[in-house]
């Protein structure tokens, strides 16, 4: 099946994520039934088995991955998220104040144009991310362009899955989810975006073959959850 490779444009992603900033990870939470939390350890183990000294966690919104990557690995790895949502950024340097946390930094940063050097950073890692890009083709080249040679690109994002579980996922993420969405954060609009944005992305081989399209050199992936999520590692 074809996909779309351009996404909503940045703008209107941004405000969304803004009216839910204050709820997001928790509605994350109970819509996953706390699948999230595992994916994400998953996510963070991956990245602390290529022993990175610099970290980029894209689309990092309140910071959710790159604190538990700040926590995983050695104290001497710098870990900066990037987003271009104020609201979710703003909840992420609070908790940096709160707990006082040392080798992390966030810094407002949108994917199509990230503010960062070319071959900058051993490893960039993005959690639900490449599926808001705008332009998933220059997003993907993006990522390449600031991955220092020898280093990866760890992306966690929802996929396609199996043939037998689509009913299942359909009707939990276009009727259910916006439904208990609405009532945690008030915005439907919002979680009804995120079905449609779900239906419209690659499943993990088509992603796998837009990473090489990007100039990957080697592509994994690991799916999980009969293939609703997926785990890409893409190497420079």
């Amino acid at each position: 099946m074809s996909q779309n490779n351009s996404g909503p444009k940045g703008v209107d992603v941004s405000r969304m994520f803004g009216r839910i900033a204050r709820r997001y990870d928790l509605a994350n939470r109970i819509l996953s039934f706390g699948l999230c939390v595992y994916w994400r350890n998953t996510f963070v183990a991956e990245a602390v088995g290529l022993k990175p000294k610099d970290v980029a966690d894209l689309a990092t919104g309140s910071g959710d991955v790159a604190f538990a990557l700040r926590a995983a690995l050695p104290e001497s790895t710098h870990v900066t998220g990037y987003d271009f949502c104020e609201p979710l950024l703003e909840i992420a340097r609070e908790r940096i104040a709160q707990e006082s946390t040392q080798g992390l930094s966030f810094q407002s940063g949108d994917c199509m144009h990230l503010p960062l050097a070319d071959n900058a950073v051993d490893l960039v890692t993005i959690a639900y991310g490449v599926r808001n890009f705008e332009d998933r083709p220059k997003g993907l080249r993006e990522l390449r362009r600031v991955v220092r040679a020898g280093g990866s690109v760890l992306i966690l994002e929802f996929s396609q899955p199996v043939v037998w579980f689509r009913p299942i996922h359909f009707i939990h993420v276009r009727m259910i989810a916006p439904i208990v969405a609405t009532m945690l954060t008030g915005d439907l609009a919002a979680y009804r975006y995120l079905g449609t944005s779900i239906a419209g992305f690659p499943d993990a081989d088509g992603l796998s073959a837009e990473l090489r399209a990007a100039g990957f050199s080697a592509v994994r992936c690991r799916r999980m959850l009969f293939g609703t999520v997926a785990m890409h590692i893409a190497t420079v």
